[in-house]
Formats: C-alpha cells, sequence, structure tokens
C-alpha cells in the first residue's frame, strides 16, 4: 500500500451498496475507506475524529439528509472535497448540490473505475461534473445571463473586475470566446486575456468550474430554480 493513500469516509444508508463500495475501493492501493456512516450526524461526527481526504456521500440519507450534511461539513471544513453519489440527477438537485459546496457528483450505477477516477481528481483539488450536470449548471446560470449580459453581480467578486464579471456571466450562459466578443463588442484576444485572468483569480483550472465557483460565491446572479 501506498505510504499516503486517500483517506475516504464512506456516507451510505443502504448496508448491502456500502459493503459492495467498501470491497472494491479497497482493491485500490491509493484509496483506504477509515470510516463509515449511515446517516449525516453520524458523518460529521466521524469528520471530528478521523483524518479524511474526501467524503464520499449518498443523498438519500435519513435525518438531515445529504444536501444538509454536505452543507454542515463544507461550514465547518470548507476545503475538505465532497464527491457526491446518487441516483438521481434532477437540475433542481444539482443545483443544490452546487450551492451546499459539493465538488461533484456521481451517479449510482456508474462504472467502478469512472468512479475510482471521480474520487482521485475531487480529492486532487478538481471538479467532478458529468455533461448532463455541466449543462445543467450552464443553463441555470445562463439564463439570467442571456436576459442581461451586462449582470451586476456584487462588486469585487473575487477581485474580478466588472468587465471580468460580465465574461464570466456569458460564460455561464455557454457561450463561446467569438460569441462573448460579438456581444460586449471587443475581440476574440480581449476576451481570451479576460478569461485567463478569471481562471487565475477564482483559482480554477477551466471554464466549467469557474461557474461552479461562481455560483457557490454568487460572483453571477443565481436563477430561481422551482423545489429549492
Amino acid at each position: 500500500m501506498p505510504a499516503n493513500p486517500l483517506q475516504i469516509l464512506l456516507v451510505e444508508d443502504d448496508e448491502l451498496f456500502r459493503l459492495g463500495l467498501r470491497v472494491r475501493l479497497q482493491q485500490e492501493p491509493d484509496l483506504e475507506i477509515v470510516a463509515e456512516a449511515d446517516d449525516g450526524e453520524t458523518a460529521i461526527e466521524l469528520v471530528e475524529t478521523h483524518p479524511i481526504d474526501i467524503i464520499l456521500l449518498d443523498v438519500g440519507l435519513p435525518g438531515i439528509g445529504g444536501i444538509q450534511t454536505c452543507c454542515q461539513l463544507k461550514q465547518r471544513h470548507p476545503h475538505l472535497p465532497i464527491l457526491v453519489l446518487t441516483s438521481h440527477a434532477q437540475p433542481a438537485l444539482i443545483a443544490r448540490l452546487v450551492t451546499a459546496g459539493a465538488q461533484g457528483y456521481c451517479l449510482k450505477g456508474v462504472a467502478a473505475e469512472t468512479l475510482i477516477l471521480a474520487l482521485r481528481s475531487v480529492a486532487a483539488g478538481a471538479s467532478w461534473w458529468d455533461a448532463t450536470a455541466t449543462q445543467t449548471i450552464r443553463q441555470g446560470l445562463g439564463q439570467a445571463a442571456l436576459s442581461d449580459p451586462a449582470l451586476k453581480p456584487p462588486q469585487d467578486a473575487h477581485g474580478l473586475t466588472q468587465r471580468e464579471q460580465e465574461v464570466l456571466s456569458l460564460i455561464a450562459a455557454g457561450k463561446s470566446n467569438p460569441e462573448i466578443a460579438k456581444i460586449l463588442y471587443i475581440t476574440p484576444g480581449t476576451v481570451r486575456v479576460h478569461v485567463h485572468a478569471i481562471l487565475h483569480k477564482l483559482g480554477v483550472r477551466d471554464r466549467t468550474q469557474a461557474v461552479i465557483v461562481a455560483l457557490q460565491n454568487q460572483s453571477v446572479a443565481q436563477p430561481d430554480i422551482p423545489g429549492l
């Protein structure tokens, strides 16, 4: 076993499913499940008493539920990565996961290799949202940006200038660099400069992560989503 395998807290209320996850994940020499919980309250307690690198969290938990568990964990440990495992993919749920601070999610039934890759990626600081979730995030944020490209989000959000905030709003709308340039009456080269600055200031690697961070921190106006 490697000197420093990833220390995983597994939070899942289905005992048989949890057993299957444990058996499969511990076949990987760089992964180690150091604690397990079947509800959110227990998970929160375990984080205080175990060295945890990443949490694999089910949404459909008894008690306070997975979303509230995620919220409370991120409030107490904002830098602790959380990967959600769920059988649901509704847009409202994805929006709530983003707002709660989750770094990504996998659908139950996903190939074991994909889940393992997601765990390693999220633990390394990346986000893990599949194509459906990414589209949902972009569409949700983009509704507001499309109606008013010059949205007025909070000033000095992550140190972004007003123009960078406008560019970020249009990235959230799914616009390409040439499209952003046309809308804002600037050159594509200028857009690239703004995008580079946005990624640097937000501390992210790509446009999708920038949109997720913007939603989490309300750097881009968040639309009303029914059911939240």
